[in-house]
Formats: structure tokens, sequence, C-alpha cells
């Protein structure tokens, strides 16, 4: 009995000294695995895995602005060090950082800014390859409006082209009118002397109230950092003799001079944290799409639909996350034409091949397979991290419930075009047909939106196809003259876009 007891009393104790060490047990086996920094213009994020949660806490100084990042319960380790030189110099945010052992299991990591920010600091629990995340994500106090975004783009190119009527040197080839349309209006006409984003320009400037504090503009407003080319976009403003005075109207469209641009954004998948799919060589879904889009941006820019140019706007120019929300939420506010999502499909099985378009389906999904791809598309939230504690999620959510038949009706049309532009360079098609699904991308109500999964990246051959310049080359030919058929046969309605 005496040593029964003399067990159990050991067991106790040892039961009770395991409890009061359970939680430094616990932070000691936190270890950093991994730290990765995306840095781009709408936002720096900052990315600490590791194996545990990690808790923190966050203090923002001014005069210069910095930011303290305070990691309960680790060591500082060569992982964590390591986020020092992946600080690069183009960082719109970061101008550098320090960190040290500020106490006893407590890392300090101090972000030398650039500007001052809204930071948001929030976790998120393993998911896909992840395990424990903290994200620190630095916005600028001011977010940037893609409409001004645009605009500047606008601006900058200006330059670059001299005058409007002459056309770039590169991409000829996707220029001409569609194939399969009589060419009733050729891609290239003799382009009006006034330039229709310039004069967006203009009529923000001559809005009445000059000595008021203009509260339409950012604090840094329209002077970004452009080239000296806005006087001169002025100079050719519609007649000085508009009149300024608030009870008029806001200006319209009229046959003489329009401020009619046909705007599309193009949605290059996936980002940042979010690889996308993987081919077997290792080939990155989200390098892909975006090398894509950079290739149709350059065609759309190059090109005009009856006499009004065309423009493309990327809901990303680099490789960083944006929600899918948000892709929708930038595509409204620069009033779209059209929405095109880039992504590269991928299947368990490497043999799966083939092009696909989808369109949105307000009654379920058109095959199994359109269900199971939207399902994974809609989980890049989770894999590319999204704050679901911020106001933005749920504004979101209301904003993607709102869909309209037109707008699904329009988005086949768009979508069939494209899908037998494809067919015609060669490649191998998935689906025959424009398939269906809830994919939460194309959920804006008032703009035609397609999803395009230009091949199967989990297929070795298809993924060597999209790796190839060529073939990249003859993919953005073709979703070019995709656009250019739907025009053809639905003309862009006049509209005066109000900034």
């Amino acid at each position: 009995m005496k040593a029964t007891g003399l067990k159990r009393r050991v067991l106790l104790q040892g039961g009770s000294i395991a409890l009061m060490l359970g939680v430094h047990q616990i932070a000691r086996g936190a270890s950093i695995l991994a730290v990765r920094v995306w840095p781009a213009a709408d936002y720096t994020r900052v990315t600490i895995e590791s194996d545990a949660r990690l808790n923190s806490q966050q203090l923002v100084v001014g005069s210069p602005p910095r930011l303290a990042v305070d990691i309960e319960g680790i060591d500082l380790n060569t992982e964590l060090r390591d986020l020092v030189g992946k600080i690069k110099p183009g960082d719109p945010f970061i101008n550098g950082l320090r960190i040290g052992q500020n106490a006893p299991k407590v890392v300090r990591i101090v972000f030398d800014l650039k500007q001052t920010v809204r930071p948001q600091v929030f976790s998120l629990a393993p998911v896909a390859a992840y395990k424990h995340r903290l994200v620190l994500d630095l916005y600028p106090e001011q977010a940037i409006d893609p409409m001004e975004a645009l605009i500047a783009e606008r601006l900058r190119d200006a330059p670059k082209n001299g005058s409007s009527t002459s056309a770039p040197s590169n991409g000829p080839a996707v220029a001409s009118a569609p194939p399969a349309a009589p060419s009733p209006a050729p891609v290239r006409p003799a382009m009006p002397p006034v330039d229709p984003l310039g004069d967006l320009m203009a009529q923000q400037a001559m809005r009445p109230g000059p000595s008021a504090p203009a509260p339409a503009l950012p604090p840094g407003g329209m002077p970004l950092p452009l080239p000296p080319a806005p006087p001169p976009v002025v100079a050719a403003a519609p007649p000085p003799a508009r009149p300024v005075t608030p009870p008029g109207p806001p200006p319209r469209a009229t046959a003489s001079r329009t401020d009619r641009i046909i705007i599309v954004a193009l949605d290059p998948g996936h980002g940042g944290e979010d690889p996308g799919a993987i081919g077997p060589n290792g080939t990155r879904e989200k390098d892909i799409v975006l090398q894509v889009a950079h290739r149709l941006r350059d065609r759309i820019n190059a090109a005009s639909v009856n006499g009004s140019p065309m423009r493309a706007f990327l809901t990303r120019d680099a490789d960083f996350f944006v929600p899918l929300g948000v892709r929708v939420q930038k595509a409204r506010r620069v009033q779209a034409d059209l929405f095109v999502s880039i992504h590269a499909d991928a299947f368990t099985t490497p043999a799966a091949r083939g092009a696909s378009v989808f369109a949105l389906s307000q009654s379920g999904a058109s095959s199994s397979a359109a269900r199971w791809l939207a399902n994974k598309e809609n989980d890049a939230d989770k894999v590319g991290g999204v704050n679901v504690g911020t106001h933005e999620a749920q504004v979101q959510r209301a904003l993607l419930d709102m869909s309209t038949t037109a707008q699904i009706n329009d988005s086949l049309k768009l979508g069939g075009a494209m899908l037998g532009e494809i067919k015609g360079i060669g490649a191998r098609l998935h689906k025959a047909q424009v398939e269906q699904a809830g994919f939460a991308v194309l959920k804006a109500p008032d703009i035609p939106s397609v999803l395009v999964e230009t091949a199967f990246i989990s297929n070795p051959e298809e993924e060597a196809n999209l790796r190839r310049a060529d073939y990249q080359e003859n993919l953005a030919d073709a979703l070019m003259r995709g656009i250019q058929r739907y025009f053809a046969q639905n003309p862009p309605l006049a509209r005066s876009r109000q900034l």
C-alpha cells in the first residue's frame, strides 16, 4: 500500500509541475518557420509563420513614423533575423526594421516607415500548406483610389504615346479587327484629338468651389507623383466657356466630344501568400496569370472600340494578395465595362487538360466540376489571408449578393466569344461551352464578368505551354479578339463617368 501511495503522490506532483510549466513549454515550442514580405502600392504585408499561434501587441509612433510589434512567447532565431534582409528599397511603406530580444520570451520588431500607416495585425489558422501565421498589413493612411490610379497611369503613358493617333510598335497583331466580324469598325481608327480620360481630369479640376477643401479628393489628391503632363491635358479640355456654377448639371457626352473610355478590368488570380495551383515542375499559377494579364493589358491599351479608346485596369499589378470582394470593388470603382479573371486550372490527376471559361450562376453550377472549381477558387481568401474582423468583410458580403440576370446573360456572350477564339489558336478546350457556377469574384451586379481557366497547370504538357512566351502571346491575342468580338456584337453603352 505504501509503495502505491508514494507512486500516486509522485504522479500527482508531476502532473502539477506539468500544468505549471504548460504555458512556458508551449511558448518554448512556438518555433518560427518562415518570414515573408509582400510589398505593393496598395499595402505591404509581413507574414510570420510558426508552428503554434503567436500573441502580439503593437504600437504606432509618429515623428518619424514607426511601428513597434512585440511578439510574445518566442526567442529570436535565424528565421526572424532574416526578416531584415527581406525589406526591399522600393517598398512603399517600410524604410527598414530593427529586431531584438526585448525581454525574456518577447521579441520586438520596430519598423521604420516611409509614411504614416493604418496597420492591421491578425492571426490565421493553419490552412493548405501553411501553419499558423501572424500577419501585419500596412495600409496607407489615405487608401488608394483605383480611378485616380487609372488616371495617373494614363498620364504617365501620354508622353510615351506622343499623340493618340499613332499605334504602339509592340503588339500589332492584336490591334486588328476580329476575323469573325465583317470589320464594321476597325480596331485602331484615327483617334479623336481629345483624350477622354484627360477630359475626366479636366472636369474634376473645373468643378466649382476652388476655395473649398475639395472633400472628394484625398489630402494628396490628384498631385500624385506624376510627370509634368497635367497642364497640357487640361489645356486640351473642352471649351473654356463651360459654366462652373453649382446649379448646372454635370457635363454630358456629346457627338462632338465624349469622355467615354472603354475600361476592361483584368484580374490575375491569387498572388502574394496565395500561389494558386502549382504545376508538377513548380510553376506557380499566380506568376503565369500575371504575365498573361500584362500581355493582354498591352493589347487593350493599344486598341479602341468605334473610336473610343480602351484602357485595361489590373486588380493587382504585382505579387500581392487581393481579397475576392476587393477585386470586385476595384472594378466597380473604375466603372469597368468588362471584368476578366485569369486563372490556370488544376486537378488531382495530371490527365485533365484544356481551357475553360466560366460565368456566374444564380441557380447552381452547370456541372459538378464547375461547382468543385468554384469552391476551390472561393477558398482563395483563406489561403491568401483576410482579416475577417474588418468591416469591409461584411460590406463585401452584401455586394456579392446583387448579381443580375442581365449581367449573367452578357457574361455568357463574352465567354462564348472568348471560347471560340481560344479554340482558334489550336488550344484544347476542356468544355466546348461556357460553364456556370457561384464564383465570388464574378458577382459584380453591373459588369459582365468571366473567369478564364487558361489551361490545366497540373498537366505537364500544358504547364510547359503556359511557361512559353509565344503561347502566352497567342493566348493574349485570343482573349483580345474575344473582347473585340463581344463589343462588335454588343456595343458599349454611351455614358459619362463621374469621378
